[in-house]
Order: structure tokens, then sequence, then C-alpha cells
């Protein structure tokens, strides 16, 4: 496993992490810990969940996994988006996200956590309230580091002028979909984070499976795949993606990989990545995506993947996680 630093932090993170949002929902308790398992035994040691992740499951199975194993792994969750209906219980309010970070360390089993993440740019609360929280919580030694995720280049430049003016702690981090299938981070986020020594963590960096040529034009989804199980999933098919998928193949095929390790380490080789997080149901999937870091793949092969896909450098994202 090759290791990265996150952002200008002097925290290290392995160049493949393991996404949870399935833990607890496409994949049940036991084989979640299985596959946290087999993750650290392979070298992972960036494991990435989220407070609403599989309705609070994700987290509760996380922390009952590490006992005994919390020191091996750079463990990061997030709050912000919505956990009710309640005028309090969304946002990154000093009230909302307290009490969800209380909450999250204990579902975790923990006294900190590595990185925690705001889930959203929330438009309600002014930065200086949410930077100095986490420059509380810091101090505190409940977050070792701060980062952001879904925020536009400007609300992530704002935040850290105010970080730099006030002395709070700078975020080193920010989660953004990215992939062969949304390039869209290139045009502002990405050279954004360059300049300010800001880490990207890709998610959705298969496309939710797109991008392993899973999926065919008017072919129904084979069994088990995310569209299956996750019906609500089908919104982000979409002719050009599924042929992009399936160009993806052709080309992997060619380097004697599968699309996905070849769609993984594509995104290992773009400036700004630091971690790139994939999800699994099982341990076979994620033992195939090992294979992303240990993959040479050429300039060439790199310049075909960035013209296949330049189309995707523009217009909407593929997702993208906004408060109303």
């Amino acid at each position: 496993m090759n290791y990265r630093r996150l952002g200008n932090s002097g925290l290290r993170v392995s160049e493949l992490g393991l996404g949870t949002n399935a833990f607890g929902k496409r994949a049940d308790r036991d084989t979640s810990i299985r596959i946290i398992d087999f993750a650290i035994d392979h070298g992972i040691n960036f494991i990435d969940t989220a407070n609403i992740y599989a309705g609070t499951e994700s987290e509760r199975i996380i922390g009952e996994a590490l006992q005994g194993k919390r020191s091996k792994v750079v463990l990061a969750t997030k709050g912000g988006l919505p956990r009710g209906s309640g005028p309090n219980e969304s946002g990154s309010s000093r009230y909302h996200l307290q009490q969800e970070l209380e909450d999250s360390l204990k579902r975790l089993q923990t006294d900190y956590v590595d990185l925690y993440q705001i889930h959203t740019f929330d438009p309600s609360t002014p930065l200086e309230e949410t930077l100095r929280f986490l420059d509380d919580m810091v101090s505190s030694g409940k977050i070792r580091y701060i980062g952001a995720s879904n925020y536009f280049a400007w609300e992530l430049m704002k935040s850290l002028a105010i970080s730099e003016a006030k002395g709070f702690p700078r975020y080193v981090a920010t989660q953004v979909s990215y992939s062969l299938a949304d390039r869209t981070p290139e045009q502002e986020l990405a050279p954004l984070c360059i300049d300010q020594g800001v880490g990207i963590i890709p998610y959705f960096p298969l496309a939710g499976g797109i991008l392993s040529g899973k999926y065919s034009l008017n072919v129904n989804a084979p069994q088990g795949s995310r569209v299956v199980t996750d019906p609500s999933f089908s919104r982000f098919l979409d002719e050009g993606r599924i042929k992009l998928g399936q160009e993806v193949s052709s080309i992997a095929e060619s380097c004697g990989c599968t699309a996905s390790v070849l769609s993984l380490a594509w995104l290992m080789s773009r400036q700004t990545v630091a971690t790139v997080i994939v999800g699994a149901t099982s341990t076979t999937q994620l033992e195939d995506n090992l294979n992303s870091v240990s993959v040479q793949i050429t300039g060439d092969v790199i310049k075909q993947l960035d013209e296949i896909s330049d189309t995707y450098r523009y217009g909407k994202p593929f997702a993208w996680y906004r408060l109303p």
C-alpha cells in the first residue's frame, strides 16, 4: 500500500480508502466487519463514514469492528446533513454539530475522530460559527483534523480565509464527486486545492459502479448491482455514462486489468487526490479494487482516458448533496 499526505497536513492516508455507505444497508453487520478486517490487513488505513449512513448503522458497525484496532486506522466521519425534521436537526450550527459529534463518538466507541468533515455548506450558519466550533473540538482532542464536503470552490476559499484570519484550524481535505464520469471539480475546485494545499477525497469514484462496465443499454442490470439493491440509484444512469463505462472496459482489457481498477488508478494519477474511497459489499469486490494501487498505467493510457471523458469536465456534477 502507498500512503499520501492529506493535503498539507502531516497525516498520511492510504491511496485507497474504504467507504462505508453500504454498511448496515447493502452489506449486513457480519459482512461489513469482514470487509473492515480485510481492508486493515491489506494496508488500508483510511475509513470514511457519516452520521447518516444507513440511519447511523454504519457508524455503529464500525465502532464494533474497530475494538482493539482503533489505532490502526484514520477514522473519518461527517455531520451537517439532516438527521430529522426539527429546526435544529440539520446544518453546521454549533448546536447541531455538537450533538451530532457526541452521538457519532458514542456509536464509533472512540474518544476522537481523526477527520471530522462538514457534510455540506450551510447557508444559514455563519462560517465563523462553524469553524470556531471545530477549533474548540480540535483543542478538546475530540477532533484531530477537519475537512469539508460538497462545498463550492468559493465556499471553501472563504472558509480557508476565515481560518487564516482567526487562527482556526484549516480544512485539510474536501470530499466531492469525482471520477471519469464527473470531472467537474477540475474547473475550479482542483486548482484551488492545489494552490491552498487541500487534499481532494473523491466519492463515487466509480460513478456508483457505472465505470465498472457492468451496465449495458437496453439490458437489465445484473443481479446484485447497485441499481438493483438500491433502485433510487437508477436516476444516475444515462446513455452517455453507460457508453463511457463500456469504453473504459475496452481500454482496461488492453491494460490487463478491470475497468474498476483502471478508473481508480486514473483518479490516483490526479495531482490533488489524497485518497480514493471505494465502497464494498464483499471482500472479493475490495480485493479487486486493491489492484488499483499497484497497476501501472502509461501516460498514453491516461491521455486516452482523459480524451474519452473530456465532456464530463462540464455541466452538472454526477452527484451533489446540499441543504435546501
